[in-house]
């Protein structure tokens, strides 16, 4: 299906429909995308105020056959909000629609619009007395339509799930510009396909997230956070599985840190304040929300000594404040900064059954080093089995030095994830630039199914096209 541009006769179109206020000036912020590898195309932008206004958008892209890039916060890794080629797409904003439409303590449930930015939306769960517990390093520019539309997972999917765990109701645009009114409350709802779940993850390509029911939480009323040096990954998982046994779900967060990011940060971010003067080979660190009689300190001392008796750890820090807590969480948070300012040859971000977590990692780093001289950094939320696994030029020498082996190396660690039952997008999606490797990894009978929904729902093919499906030629 040949698509035409969003061009003058198209912004006629909308101004004749909408008020002037809904096109947006071309920002430069609209075609970047954080790691700088594509620059998107857009004929118009648009940000609508209301779910009406999506409509009829959508409405007349499928008239006059113009391709839609649904747009969030902007913080997605894998382009999925960057068109960088094709007919100049219409772009559109969610940023206008922001409102926290209602919160049902009692329930457990708030009410979003898809524009909401995710810290907002912690806030307002908070302000009832009650716990949003998505979570994520740019939750402060991040929206939450763009969360739930590529399934984003972040540090506590160890205990409440990734965003589609989160998650009761949509509101949603289709492609022909239809509105489908599903913002249930309902815990319980057997009537039916379950177009929520299809459209979360969907990366736009379905249809266009309005707004959402949402699931809350108590608010953990006793927290705790620890950093524990353990030996090795192979530890790090008996030390995961010793503090399940003793806790439960009060485990909130169990992540793995490399020696390699401390030093990173101490390579480019100094200011942040590392807990060890000498980083340990690997680093765990641990959160706790228990119910208010219960001591998270004392259970983390207790985890800690049954550990370290196990031959499991050999140090660690328990925070003794929550200043302390935030110092220890802001060295893993700044992590992928430090990163992005070394400049990574290939990054990878996967998942793999929780006990192939140490093959992977060993058979992985001995694949690099056979390529050349590499720095490997891995971190990631071990407790569910999603690493970070990003490789670095060494010391002296710049990711450009090496972008001829950029897809050698990203081939050679996804055929080792594949070969060990895991996934080669674990919590960023697939976007724009992993097609190929859901094509070369993918299910054959999964894929279509994927390309009958897309082919019933978006018969046209105007949205998001590129993205997580080859675009129709």
């Amino acid at each position: 299906m040949t698509l035409n541009a969003a061009d003058d006769r198209f912004r006629t179109l909308i101004l004749q429909a909408l008020p002037p206020e809904v096109l947006r000036p071309a920002e430069a912020r609209y075609l970047e995308e954080p790691r700088g590898r594509w620059a998107g195309n857009a004929g118009l932008i648009a940000a609508p105020r209301s779910t009406d206004e999506v409509a009829a958008l959508v409405r007349l892209a499928a008239q006059h056959k113009v391709a839609i890039v649904p747009y969030g916060g902007g913080t997605g890794l894998v382009g999925g909000q960057i068109a960088p080629d094709g007919p100049a797409p219409l772009l559109l904003s969610l940023e206008r629609m922001t409102a926290i439409r209602a919160v049902y303590p009692e329930e457990n449930v708030m009410v979003a619009e898809a524009g909401a930015i995710l810290a907002d939306v912690q806030a307002a769960a908070a302000g009832a007395d009650r716990l949003f517990p998505l979570s994520l390093a740019a939750e402060g520019t991040a929206r939450i339509g763009g969360n739930l539309a590529t399934n984003a997972g972040g540090t506590g999917v160890l205990r409440y799930g990734n965003a589609r765990d989160l998650c009761l109701g949509l509101e949603a645009v289709l492609p022909d510009g239809t509105v489908w009114h599903g913002l249930s409350r309902l815990r319980k709802d057997n009537t039916g396909y379950d177009l929520r779940n299809l459209l979360i993850g969907s990366e736009g390509t379905l249809g266009v997230i309005t707004a959402a029911a949402l699931k809350l939480w108590p608010l953990p009323r006793a927290t705790g956070t620890a950093l524990m040096a353990v030996a090795s990954p192979q530890a790090a998982l008996k030390l995961l599985a010793m503090a399940r046994d003793m806790l439960g779900d009060g485990v909130s967060a169990f992540e793995l840190m490399h020696r390699q990011g401390f030093e990173f940060l101490t390579e480019t971010l100094p200011d942040v304040r590392q807990p060890f003067a000498e980083p340990p080979e690997w680093t765990v660190l641990i959160d706790l929300g228990l119910p208010a009689r219960q001591s998270a300190s004392g259970a983390l001392e207790e985890l800690f000594g049954a550990a370290l008796e196990a031959g499991l750890v050999d140090d660690g820090l328990i925070a003794q404040s929550e200043a302390q807590a935030a110092e220890f969480w802001s060295v893993r948070e700044h992590i992928p900064e430090a990163n992005r300012r070394i400049g990574s040859v290939s990054s990878h971000d996967i998942s793999v059954p929780l006990s192939a977590i140490p093959e992977f990692i060993e058979r992985g780093d001995a694949i690099i080093a056979g390529l050349g001289a590499f720095r490997i950094n891995c971190f990631g939320h071990v407790g569910d089995g999603n690493l970070h696994y990003n490789v670095f030029p060494a010391p002296g020498r710049t990711r450009q030095d090496h972008v001829e082996q950029r897809d050698d190396i990203k081939r050679a660690v996804h055929d080792l994830v594949h070969e060990l039952g895991g996934s080669v997008s674990a919590e960023h999606g697939i976007g724009r630039l992993k097609v190929g490797d859901l094509q070369r990894y993918g299910d054959p009978v999964k894929l279509a199914a994927m390309r009958a929904i897309k082919d019933a729902l978006d018969p046209l093919g105007i949205m998001n096209p590129g993205a997580v499906l080859p675009a129709r030629g």
